[in-house]
């Protein structure tokens, strides 16, 4: 049955047409849920406290000290977030942050927006206001000045923008002004609570991608099943992040294409999908034939790629590094005759990447990166086998550290039948 764009878009907003959105198989007796019956899954989600946040700022400052740091500058986005539990759109008017090495968070903000500011404010409330025509950035060295700090070494967060830098560079040139090594420390370290809710956002995608998997249609796009899972998260309460959906040859390249693609049976069909809950989020993949047996090929690569994915995780022990994740991985796949190295057809990218308010973030499992693995860190472990011309399969699934070794967040596919055990 074909599916145009049209219908799909007024199915999707409400309407359910006979059929359709039941929860048939797909071909090989996995059901799914009817998307307009998915609960909400986050009810019980507890964000963030103020408490947290305070405790993260004094680890600021402890390892600002360590540093000879005397102040950590904020931008808008997730470290600001992570640090304040504010959320700021990052225009042109700089809205930032200052962490001093002792004394009360400041802020530097817009004068128009302050009452906007101090109903998100909920640690420190010392807030420098500047008007269109003033320059932001005096607003900062006055902040600086206030905590007493008036020299030193200042500690620009990684993704602060450079016309930011730049002036505050030329309004407070007696400082000097260095990268952040403060925000990764603080942030490669989960709490129980992070690590709860991304937990959460993982249940929530692992249910959207069944959901994804039990509609399946021949002539169906990869748009129309992006969308049915993009409704799935909203539907069960997550903010929908992205949901990559690729068939047949378009699944050999690790992150989709934009040619026009239409589902028929037998396809290798890759998903790889996240959301986010509280400001944490999830990453999954799962690779399935669509509506037919497997091929002896699909097979064979399916079944090399869970051996990769499985050889990553067993590596993965305290006091190893990321590196020897992504060598174990990688190893697997040359032996079989794939790569060497990045090389295709094999595996083209690292084995993995850290995971928390961010997608991708530090703890990043490639070779060259000789960070220990500790308990609290995140990270996925997905081995992906791209064969131009053919077909792609990746597995992916993301571990916890913790005191007793690591733990998965979704439990691996146990065959290439069976995406979800």
């Amino acid at each position: 049955m074909s599916i145009s764009r049209k219908k799909f878009i007024k199915i999707t907003a409400g309407t359910t047409a006979a059929g359709l959105f039941s929860p048939l198989s797909y071909g090989n007796g996995l059901k799914g849920k009817n998307p307009d019956e998915l609960p909400n899954m986050t009810a019980d989600a507890k964000p963030i406290s103020k408490e947290e946040r305070g405790k993260r700022i004094t680890k600021a400052q402890q390892l600002l000290a360590e540093n000879q740091l005397e102040a950590l500058i904020l931008d808008c986005g997730s470290s600001l977030l992570y640090f304040t539990g504010i959320s700021w759109w990052p225009s042109e008017r700089p809205m930032l942050a200052i962490i001093p090495v002792n004394g009360e968070i400041s802020y530097v903000c817009p004068a128009f927006e302050e009452g906007r500011l101090k109903e998100m404010i909920t640690i420190g409330n010392k807030i420098y206001t500047w008007e269109e025509d003033e320059s932001p950035y005096e607003r900062v060295l006055e902040a600086l000045e206030s905590a007493g700090i008036r020299s030193g070494k200042i500690a620009m967060e990684e993704s602060l923008r450079f016309f930011i830098l730049d002036g505050i560079r030329k309004a407070a040139p007696d400082f000097e002004y260095v990268g952040d090594p403060v925000t990764k420390s603080c942030r490669l370290i989960k709490s129980d609570a992070e690590i709860a809710l991304m937990q959460k956002a993982t249940n929530i995608t692992m249910e959207a991608i069944k959901t994804g998997i039990s509609q399946l249609r021949e002539g169906m796009s990869q748009h129309d099943v992006s969308g049915i899972i993009a409704s799935a998260h909203g539907r069960m309460g997550a903010v929908h992040d992205f949901a990559l959906v690729c068939f047949a040859q378009a699944s050999a390249s690790p992150h989709g294409s934009i040619l026009p693609q239409e589902l028929k049976k037998g396809d290798i069909v890759l998903f790889d999908c996240g959301c986010r809950v509280h400001g944490y989020s999830s990453d999954v993949s799962r690779t399935i034939v669509f509506g037919a047996k497997p091929t002896k090929r699909q097979l064979e690569i399916w079944n090399l790629e869970k051996k990769a994915q499985a050889a990553g995780f067993a590596a993965v022990k305290l006091g190893a590094t990321c590196e020897s994740v992504d060598a174990a991985s990688r190893k697997v796949i040359t032996d079989a005759g794939f790569g060497p190295g990045y090389q295709l057809p094999g595996l083209p990218h690292r084995t993995g990447h850290g995971i928390g308010m961010d997608g991708h973030e530090w703890g990043y499992i490639v070779k060259g990166n000789k960070q220990e693995l500790q308990p609290g860190m995140c990270f996925s472990i997905e081995p992906t086998i791209a064969i131009p011309g053919e077909f792609g399969v990746r597995l992916e699934d993301c571990v916890y550290m913790t005191e007793e070794g690591p733990k998965w967040f979704s439990q691996p596919s146990p065959d290439i039948e069976r995406p979800f055990g």
